[in-house]
């Protein structure tokens, strides 16, 4: 069926199939922009987090930053953050944390509410062309010495091709956004989780360093 369907021919007739082209682009554009930034941002939290743990229960806080520095995981900058907060008042150092993830959380989430839209609305721009599509066919079949049962099943099917070429977009695109929005809530938790867990190791090292000086 998809073989002997006219694309070119709809795309210059149809400006619904035109959109719908042009839905599909952008798709697949902020879906790879996403994949590569997450691949990017996807190291070793835990790692991250052990290593800093030992760095600092040595008293060495400075290679503690520069391993947090060089994590690409949110977990690395919300640390840092953490970490620069460490003499900072328990509401100061709360008020930092949730600055941190805000704005980590405004670099993952990018562009992923576009892909949410049009995963959502090209059933829709779909099912207006076929609508469309249809209302067209029916007038054409009017028109007298015409052979109206062919013309109306062609142009049913053609119509109905937008409403498959909107769901073609659409079922890929939402099951990416909720991956999507998933593996974010996952990273920032990640991210949260460790950063208390360094705070606390931090607090401990900054006391266990003022005893020894008081002795």
């Amino acid at each position: 069926m998809f073989e002997h369907f006219d694309w070119l021919g709809a795309l210059r007739s149809s400006p619904v199939m035109l959109a719908l082209v042009i839905s599909a682009v952008l798709t697949v554009g902020y879906v790879l922009e996403r994949l590569i930034y997450f691949a990017v941002r996807g190291g070793s939290a835990d790692q991250a987090l052990t290593l800093a743990l030992g760095s600092l229960r040595t008293g060495n806080e400075e290679e503690a930053l520069r391993v947090l520095n060089r994590c690409t995981h949110p977990f690395g900058s919300v640390a840092v953050e953490m970490l620069r907060a460490s003499n900072a008042s328990a509401e100061a150092a709360e008020e930092k944390l949730r600055i941190a993830l805000s704005g980590q959380r405004m670099l993952l989430e990018r562009h992923l509410g576009l892909i949410g839209t049009l995963g959502r609305t090209t059933p829709l721009v779909g099912l207006l062309g076929t609508v469309w599509g249809t209302m067209r066919a029916l007038h054409e079949m009017s028109r007298p010495s015409i052979e109206g049962s062919s013309l109306l099943a062609s142009g049913v099917a053609e119509a109905l091709m937008t409403t498959a070429a909107g769901l073609a977009i659409a079922v890929p695109a939402l099951f990416l956004f909720n991956h999507f929005t998933r593996h974010v809530g996952d990273q920032l938790t990640v991210a949260e989780n460790h950063a208390r867990t360094l705070r606390l190791e931090a607090e401990a090292a900054h006391v266990h360093r003022s005893r020894e000086r008081a002795a």
